[in-house]
């Protein structure tokens, strides 16, 4: 089917702040791909951009931030990727609108990618695509490129006041991408005063940082967070940067810290591998994440809420089985109760019965097997509390419970929920072959536009969705029918949560003869 296109010396065009930005129009979205936001030199801070004569073309995706490693098409079934080409020049935004009407004030969305704090970018997953979110809930949707790993996240303030915050400079490159949507969102018709932060697993976790960031406040004013953002106490690592940059160095032969600002990016990864030997020798296991100090003020479950943090409201949730792609029984509802029984014996011993029972009465009709795959969810729970006690603005809790038609029925997994929220489950195979699928994403779609909207999830295709409480702890469980429980999984999860290694943690942890990942 041909789809209306239209871009021309006269437009689209966008008049922002800084100049005039030409985009194209595919349908009913005004597209602006690649704009820059700021710019920066290699562990310093950002500075603005400065503006322009003429007309600029955005017309194309910007450079993502340089990554360690190479990315792999593995599992791309499950998690369609797209791989782009890398730059430290990456600091760029793309916006997707319905108009470019300046007085329109629709609700902005803005996405903040996964993959930690390490990888990851603005356009790194097919289902990352704006145009749908835009066009279904009539919002202005902008994702964005930073620092990443070494360039964003390494603590080099030891050498100097110059690199004061180097270990928040992919954070403060998030904060200079929203001071760039307050001052300019407006010309694609979007609302500054109307901004909603929302992102997975590593994305999660930057708004949470976001939230205790004073640079930040304002800039936002509701949170949406999947599958990150809530571990707080259960996952630390100890910060050991200045001995990591004293070896990479060394490594490097260079005589002091200018070495590391101006040998190429790919040197700079060469020489990161040659030391994780030496790193893991040392029981160091690199964090790349913000780093508290008068910049970023620290993890609430360290520090407490800012002022500002307990104003904003929030809905926080997981997936039923968020290592499921690595832990998943194939064809599950054909293996005998009995089966069933014994593989989970392997796992959790003398636990399994009471597992399997308590299992059954959260999960009603659900495979005890996911039981292997489940993780990360009384994090959620007890951070929805935590946020309730510390008398916050309202958190509403969720968990993505679908079963999806792959080797006989695979429970959601980690990044599995992303197309729903996007509106692109037509963009992702896997998500295809169940009528039920279009119900379930017209439910969690639908629940965040109304959280965009108003500040609550309620009022469009749900059942009455409370925010979560410490005397009325209700979840909303997103499925092929979503509906609200109350206390619904929280004694499986507190019985399950002690039977499980962190998988962060395990994450983390590599095989030094195959050197890949293992769980």
């Amino acid at each position: 089917m041909i789809r209306q296109f239209v871009c021309g010396t006269k437009g689209p065009i966008a008049e922002t702040r800084l100049g005039k930005l030409r985009g194209f129009r595919l349908e009913s979205s005004y597209i602006f791909q690649g704009i820059p936001y700021a710019t920066a030199k290699r562990f310093q801070q950002p500075e603005p951009i400065e503006p322009w004569e003429g007309v600029r073309d955005a017309l194309w995706y910007g450079h993502v931030a340089p990554l360690l490693d190479p990315n792999s098409p593995a599992m791309d079934l499950l998690i369609p990727h797209r791989f782009w080409p890398e730059s430290e020049d990456c600091l760029s935004l793309n916006v997707w609108s319905q108009c470019l009407d300046p007085d329109a004030k629709k609700p902005v969305m803005v996405w903040l990618h996964g993959g930690g704090y390490a990888t990851g970018s603005s356009i790194e997953m097919v289902a990352y695509d704006g145009a749908n979110m835009s066009r279904f809930g009539d919002c202005v949707v902008v994702t964005l490129n930073h620092r990443l790993n070494i360039l964003g996240y390494l603590d080099l303030s030891s050498y100097g006041e110059r690199f004061r915050n180097s270990g928040n400079a992919g954070q403060a490159d998030i904060v200079a991408a929203l001071k760039w949507i307050r001052d300019n969102i407006a010309a694609f018709g979007g609302d500054p005063n109307n901004v909603t932060l929302f992102g997975q697993s590593g994305g999660g976790g930057k708004i949470v940082s976001l939230m205790q960031t004073p640079a930040a406040d304002g800039l936002f004013h509701k949170g949406i967070l999947m599958s990150g953002g809530a571990g707080g106490p259960h996952f630390r690592l100890e910060r050991r940067d200045r001995e990591i940059a004293e070896l990479l160095i060394q490594e490097l032969g260079g005589e002091d810290v200018t070495v590391l600002e101006t040998v190429p990016f790919a040197k700079l990864a060469e020489a990161y591998h040659a030391i994780e030997p030496t790193l893991r020798g040392k029981g160091i296991v690199p964090f790349w994440g913000p780093l508290a100090n008068d910049w970023y003020l620290g993890d609430p479950w360290d520090v407490g809420w800012t002022a500002h943090a307990k104003t904003v409201p929030l809905l926080a949730g997981t997936v039923m089985a968020e290592w499921g792609f690595v832990g998943n029984v194939p064809d599950k509802d054909e293996i005998a109760p009995e089966k069933r029984r014994e593989l989970l014996s392997a796992q959790f011993g003398e636990h399994t019965d009471a597992l399997i029972e308590a299992f059954r009465a959260a999960f009603p009709g659900k495979n005890e097997l996911i039981l292997k795959t489940m993780a990360n969810r009384l994090d959620v729970l007890d951070f929805c509390r935590k946020r309730d006690e510390d008398g916050c603005a309202g958190t509403w809790c969720y968990l993505f419970t679908y079963d999806f038609p792959y080797d006989g029925g695979m429970p959601a997994w980690h990044c599995s929920d992303i197309p729903y929220a996007f509106h692109n489950i037509d963009k992702v195979a896997i998500c295809n072959g169940n009528l039920k699928s279009e119900d379930l994403q017209r439910a969690y779609f639908g629940a965040f536009m109304q959280f965009a909207r108003t500040g609550s999830p309620n009022g469009y295709d749900l059942k009455e969705w409370p925010p979560y409480t410490a005397a009325y702890p209700a979840t909303m469980f997103f499925d092929e029918e979503s509906a609200a429980r109350v206390d619904g999984d929280t004694a499986l999860q507190r019985l399950h949560k002690p039977l499980v290694p962190d998988p962060f943690a395990a994450m983390m942890k590599r095989d030094e003869a195959e050197e890949k990942l293992t769980f």
